[in-house]
C-alpha cells in the first residue's frame, strides 16, 4: 500500500498554513459602498436562498433542475399501458375526471385516489378510456362543498365558441420535430421586438401562431431585431387582460392555436437567427375559481397568501405564496417546463415590484436605499425570485431572463455569488416615464441634452439594462405612444407625403432622435413593441363591452407602413437603419458611452461608442454650421441621418462626404483633433471613426 510522504520543514523555517480569507463585503456591497449600511439585510437574503436551495437539493444530492420536474408527475399523461392523472390538491375529499368520454358525469371509473400520506391524488386509465382531443375538467369535492375545476397542471385548454366555457383537453399528438434543435441568442447586444400574437395582424380578428409566423416574423427578421418577447402565451380567461390574468400556467393560449404551432413559430424563429422569450406571470393569478387555481378544492389559500395578503389591492387578482414548498414547485417546474417543452430562450418576468413589497410597490417613494431594506421586503418572493433565476440558468446557460421593476431594487440584475437576484437584465423603466414627462411638460427650447444623456444612462454599473422609449404599457388605452403625443390628431390628416404641416415634421424628427439616443446608449439591449417602430397612429383597445366588442383596436395596420404614399415608411426605414448602424459596432454593449460634448443652452449632445460618433441637435429653430468637436483624429463618414430625406427628413447635409479632422497642436498628445460639421434644427447624425492607417471606406 502506497504511503503519503510527508516532510519536516527545516529548522526556523515556519510551516506554510493556507488560511481562508474571507471577502470583507459581499459583492454588491463591494461594488457600492453605499450599500455597507445593509450589508447585514443583503448577506440575509442571500443566505436565505442559498439555505432554500439546500433544502430542495436535499443539499446537493440533486439539482433544482431535478426538482422542477412537477409537469412531468402533475397533470395528465400517456403511459405505455394508457393514461394517469396526478393533482395536488391536500383540501380535496374527493375528486372525479368529467367529459366528453363520460358524459359529464361522476362515475367510480374516473375517481382518484389519495397517496398516502401526502395531498396528491391519483388515477390510472386505461388507453381506450379516454382519447386525444377529448375535453374534460375535474369535478372536486371538499368538506362542506364541491365543484369543477380546471387540472392547476393541465397542459392545454380551450374554449367553447359558443357558451365561452374553459376545459381541459386531452392532447397527445405526433410530437413535434424540432428543425433547429439548439440554438443560442445573440446579446450583443440584445435587440427586442415586443408582441403579441393576437393582434400581431391586420384583420380585425384573433391572430394566429401559424398567421404571426408567416406574416410578422419575416417583418422582424428583415428589421433587424434578434429577439421578440412573446406577450399572453400562458392561458387566460379574458381576452381584454393582454395576458396578464392567466388561469392555466402550464397551457399555451389556444386562442392562437395549437402547442405544435406555437413550436413551429418559436423553431422558425430560431432558424432565422432570432431568440423568443416569453411574458412569463408569476406575480399574481386570476381569481376565478372554475377556470383558474382561486379556490381549487375549497382552500382559497392553496396556492396563495392568507388574510390580508390574499388579493392584490390594485390588480383585482391573487398572490402567490412563496413560501410554500409546494407553490414553489408549481412555479419552477413552470419555468422549466416552457424551456424543455417548447424551447423558449428565457422570460421577461412580469410585476416584479409587486412581488418583492409587501405593499406591492403601491405608494412608495424609494427615495434611498434604506427603502429597500427596511424590513417591508417579501423574502419568500425574493428568494423564488433567485431560484428561478438559478434553475432557469441550470436549464439553459445561455437563458435570457429580465424584470419588470420600478422601485430600484439593488442587485436585482446582479450575479447570484455578489449577493444578487441573478436576472441577466431589468427593464429600465424610467426613461419612457421621462420621455412623457418630456413631451407633456417641457416646450422644445427646454429640452436639455445634460438631462437627456444622465437619463438614458442612469442605470447601476453592476447591472444590465433593457432600454426603451415605450412597450406596450404605452399603446394601451388611457395612455398615449411618443408618436400621439407628438402629432395627435394630425397624424390622421397631415401624414401623407407632400401633405406634413409643422406639427407632423416636428413629431417625424423628434420620434427618430428620441429613438436613436435611447438605442444607442444602452448597456444590455433594446426594446420596441409592434407597430411603434413606425408610428403606429392608434391606441390598443381589446373587445370589450365599451367598445361593442370590437377588434378595431386590437390589431397592427401594417397596410400603414407598407403604403409608399404615406408618412410611417419613413419612420419605419429609419428604425431598420438605426437597428442595422448599432449591429454594425461589433460588441457594441462593451464599447463605453463617452461624451463629447453637450451645450444645454445650444441643445447639442455627442458621444461615441467605439467607432460611432452620435451627434444630436435638438434645438427645434437653430441650426449649426461648423459646430467643433475634439474626437479622434481621423475621417469620419455619415452611417445615418435622421435629416435624410429617405426618412421623412429635409436632406440638408451631404452624407456622401468624408468629414476630415483638423489639427490642432493643443491636442496631439492626446491624439484628437477638430470635427466641424453642419448640425441643422431637430436632427441627429452618426458618423463612423475611418482610421488614418485604414484604407478610405466609401458607404
Amino acid at each position: 500500500m502506497a504511503t503519503k510522504k510527508t516532510t519536516t520543514p527545516a529548522k526556523g523555517v515556519k510551516a506554510k498554513t493556507k488560511k481562508t480569507v474571507q471577502p470583507k463585503h459581499i459583492g454588491l456591497v463591494k461594488n457600492d459602498p453605499y450599500l455597507e449600511p445593509y450589508e447585514g439585510a443583503i448577506r440575509g437574503r442571500h443566505e436565505h436562498a442559498l439555505w432554500k436551495l439546500g433544502q430542495l437539493t436535499q443539499n446537493g444530492k440533486k439539482t433544482l433542475n431535478d426538482f422542477a420536474n412537477g409537469y412531468d408527475y402533475f397533470g395528465l399523461h400517456k403511459t405505455a399501458r394508457g393514461w394517469v392523472f396526478r393533482e395536488w390538491a391536500p383540501n380535496a375529499t374527493e375528486i372525479y375526471l368529467i367529459g366528453e368520454f363520460n358524459d359529464w358525469k361522476e362515475c367510480p371509473k374516473y375517481k382518484a385516489k389519495r397517496i398516502s400520506g401526502t395531498g396528491n391524488w391519483e388515477l390510472k386509465l386505461s388507453e381506450k378510456a379516454i382519447k386525444h382531443g377529448d375535453l374534460y375538467k375535474m369535478k372536486v369535492h371538499w368538506q362542506g362543498g364541491e365543484g369543477e375545476r380546471i387540472p392547476a397542471w393541465a397542459q392545454r385548454v380551450v374554449q367553447d365558441e359558443q357558451t365561452k366555457i374553459f376545459s381541459a383537453q386531452v392532447w397527445n399528438p405526433e410530437p413535434y420535430t424540432w428543425k433547429k434543435k439548439s440554438f443560442r441568442p445573440n446579446t450583443s447586444p440584445l435587440l427586442i421586438y415586443e408582441c403579441h400574437i393576437g393582434m400581431g395582424q391586420d384583420a380585425e380578428k384573433v391572430g394566429t401562431y401559424t398567421e404571426f409566423k408567416e406574416k410578422v416574423l419575416p417583418r422582424i427578421i428583415a428589421d433587424g431585431y434578434n429577439c421578440i418577447q412573446i406577450m399572453a402565451i400562458q392561458e387566460h380567461p379574458y381576452y381584454g387582460s393582454f395576458g396578464y390574468h392567466v388561469s392555466s400556467f402550464f397551457a399555451a393560449s389556444s386562442r392562437f392555436g395549437t402547442p405544435e404551432e406555437l413550436k413551429s413559430l418559436i423553431d422558425t424563429a430560431h432558424q432565422n437567427g432570432i431568440a423568443v422569450i416569453m411574458d412569463i406571470v408569476h406575480s399574481h393569478a386570476v381569481k376565478n375559481e372554475v377556470e383558474g387555481l382561486g379556490n381549487l378544492a375549497g382552500d382559497p389559500n392553496q396556492y396563495f397568501y392568507p388574510g390580508d395578503r390574499h388579493e392584490h389591492p390594485a390588480w383585482d387578482s391573487l398572490c402567490f405564496d412563496y413560501g410554500k414548498d409546494e407553490v414553489i414547485h408549481f412555479l419552477l417546474s413552470n419555468c422549466k417546463y416552457w424551456l424543455a417543452e417548447f424551447h423558449f430562450d428565457g422570460f421577461r418576468f412580469d410585476g416584479v415590484t409587486s412581488m418583492l413589497y409587501y405593499s406591492h410597490g403601491l405608494g412608495e417613494a424609494f427615495m434611498g436605499y434604506g427603502d429597500y431594506f427596511n424590513g417591508h421586503e417579501d423574502d419568500n418572493a425574493i428568494c423564488y425570485l433567485t431560484l428561478a433565476n438559478l434553475l432557469i440558468h441550470e436549464v439553459n446557460k445561455h437563458a435570457i431572463t429580465i424584470a419588470e421593476e420600478v422601485s430600484g431594487m439593488p442587485g436585482l440584475a446582479a450575479k447570484f455569488t455578489d449577493g444578487g437576484y441573478g436576472f441577466d437584465y431589468r427593464m429600465a423603466m424610467n426613461i419612457p416615464d421621462y420621455w412623457i414627462k418630456t413631451i407633456k411638460e417641457l416646450p422644445d427650447e427646454a429640452w436639455k441634452p445634460s438631462s437627456i444623456f444622465w437619463e438614458v444612462k442612469n442605470r447601476r454599473a453592476d447591472e444590465k439594462t433593457i432600454s426603451y422609449c415605450e412597450s406596450h404599457d404605452q399603446a394601451l388605452v388611457g395612455d398615449k405612444t411618443i408618436i400621439f403625443r407628438l402629432i395627435d390628431a394630425d397624424m390622421y390628416w397631415h401624414f401623407k407625403k407632400g401633405d406634413e404641416n409643422d406639427m407632423a415634421h416636428r413629431g417625424i424628427a423628434l420620434h427618430k432622435m428620441i429613438r436613436l439616443v435611447t438605442a444607442s446608449t444602452i448597456n444590455g439591449g433594446y426594446l420596441n413593441f409592434m407597430g411603434n417602430e413606425f408610428g403606429h397612429p392608434e391606441w390598443i383597445d381589446f373587445p370589450r363591452e365599451g367598445n361593442g366588442w370590437s377588434y378595431k383596436y386590437a390589431r397592427r395596420q401594417w397596410n400603414l407602413v407598407d403604403n409608399k404614399e404615406l408618412c410611417y415608411c419613413y419612420l419605419g426605414d429609419f428604425d431598420k437603419a438605426m437597428i442595422k448602424t448599432i449591429k454594425s459596432e461589433k460588441n457594441f454593449n462593451k464599447t463605453p458611452v463617452q461624451e463629447i460634448w453637450h451645450n444645454d443652452g445650444d441643445q447639442v449632445l455627442a458621444y461615441m461608442r467605439g467607432d460611432l460618433l452620435f451627434v444630436f441637435n435638438f434645438s427645434p429653430t437653430r441650426s449649426f454650421t461648423d459646430y467643433g468637436f475634439l474626437v479622434p483624429t481621423g475621417a469620419y463618414s455619415i452611417v445615418l441621418d435622421t435629416d435624410n430625406k429617405e426618412f421623412g427628413g429635409n436632406g440638408l447635409n451631404d452624407d456622401s462626404m468624408t468629414h476630415l479632422t483638423t489639427y490642432d497642436p493643443l491636442y496631439v498628445g492626446d491624439r484628437k483633433e477638430w470635427l466641424k460639421l453642419y448640425l441643422p434644427a431637430r436632427s441627429a447624425l452618426v458618423l463612423s471613426l475611418i482610421h488614418i492607417s485604414e484604407p478610405t471606406r466609401t458607404y
